[in-house]
């Protein structure tokens, strides 16, 4: 990315019939453009940039004669969606982020026009032949990098069922597969409530053993973690042992970042239609407690069911931490 040149001043002296000796009338050169970035809340991914390598805003343009000013360049707006954090390309150190509709950040100031000779005019110099020039702008190379921000995370293991809830609670369409890293990116979701309210649920790829240390996807997976508000845990019925891949997940989100661990947490229990009622009793009696104060539900995305109950309890915690 590059800002604007700012403009040169003038170095005129003013000239007119019947004036002889006008003296400095040189106008200012114009600001160079900034590069500018800019919050929009109807954007979800980064996916316009894909083949946008270079972004420069135009230069200011020179002054002229009767202290007439140079235009200032153009600016170049940097649309993206909220949760957009921008790093230095070469050092990876923070520069900004973006969690505002509307927020503005230069991220690359113009260079500022130069004066014109009329403002080095003095009692002693009466006509000044020079002029500044104008400041070149920057250049800088910086990493886009989305962080999604949702009401509701989805956490758990590849094929937990997180892609089909969404696609059942949402009109989100995510790709659906039976093999591990279905999904390579966020999809968000908005998920209808009663008296037409809703939240915002984001799937996001699955976490395995060693993700916090960047195996599998790894920090691709645990960066979108942090920005949602509640997390639900989904653990699919005919796991070996609930208890203990929840734990495990648990300790990935902790390894990463131990103030995920401070985030409410709902747990889910997929795929319950393979349970008949007397295993979910007793499956039931088996976790009393396991799970300590985090609430936990039994619902079955194929089947719809439990999906209210889910949603009842994922808008309570919502809310909750909302107000905490």
């Amino acid at each position: 990315m590059s800002s604007g040149n700012g403009g040169k001043g003038s170095m005129h002296l003013h000239r007119e019939k019947f004036v002889a000796k006008g003296g400095p009338d040189g106008g200012d050169g114009g600001r160079g453009g900034h590069v500018i970035l800019r919050g929009d809340k109807n954007l979800w991914t980064l996916l316009h940039y894909k083949y946008t390598k270079h972004m420069s805003a135009t230069h200011g343009e020179h002054g002229s004669k009767n202290r007439s000013f140079g235009a200032d360049g153009k600016d170049v707006y940097v649309d993206v969606p909220l949760g957009t954090v921008v790093k230095d390309a070469e050092t990876g150190e923070f520069v900004c982020e973006i969690t505002e509709h509307g927020q503005e950040i230069i991220l690359l100031e113009g260079g500022m026009g130069g004066l014109g000779n009329w403002h080095f005019r003095t009692s002693t110099n009466q006509t000044p032949r020079y002029a500044q020039p104008g400041i070149p702008g920057k250049e800088g190379y910086y990493t886009l990098e989305l962080k999604v921000l949702a009401d509701v995370g989805l956490v758990g293991y590849p094929n937990a069922g997180k892609s089909t809830l969404l696609s059942v609670i949402t009109a989100a369409k995510p790709k659906i597969a039976d093999y591990e890293f279905t999904t390579l990116k966020p999809n968000l979701g908005i998920v209808g409530y009663r008296d037409f309210q809703s939240f915002v649920m984001a799937d996001i790829p699955g976490i395995i053993e060693g993700a916090a240390e960047g195996k599998g996807l790894g920090h691709y997976f645990l960066r979108h973690i942090e920005r949602n508000a509640t997390l639900l845990f989904l653990i699919p019925a005919d796991a070996k042992d609930i208890a203990k891949d929840y734990h495990i997940l648990l300790d990935e989100l902790r390894r990463y970042n131990p103030e995920l661990l401070d985030k409410d947490r709902v747990i889910g229990i997929s795929k319950s239609d393979m349970l008949d009622q007397e295993l979910q009793e007793a499956l039931t009696a088996e976790l009393d407690g396991v799970f300590g104060d985090t609430p936990y539900v039994f619902f079955s995305s194929v089947a719809e069911t439990g999906l209210m109950a889910l949603k009842d309890l994922l808008w309570k915690t919502i809310h909750l931490s909302k107000h905490q």
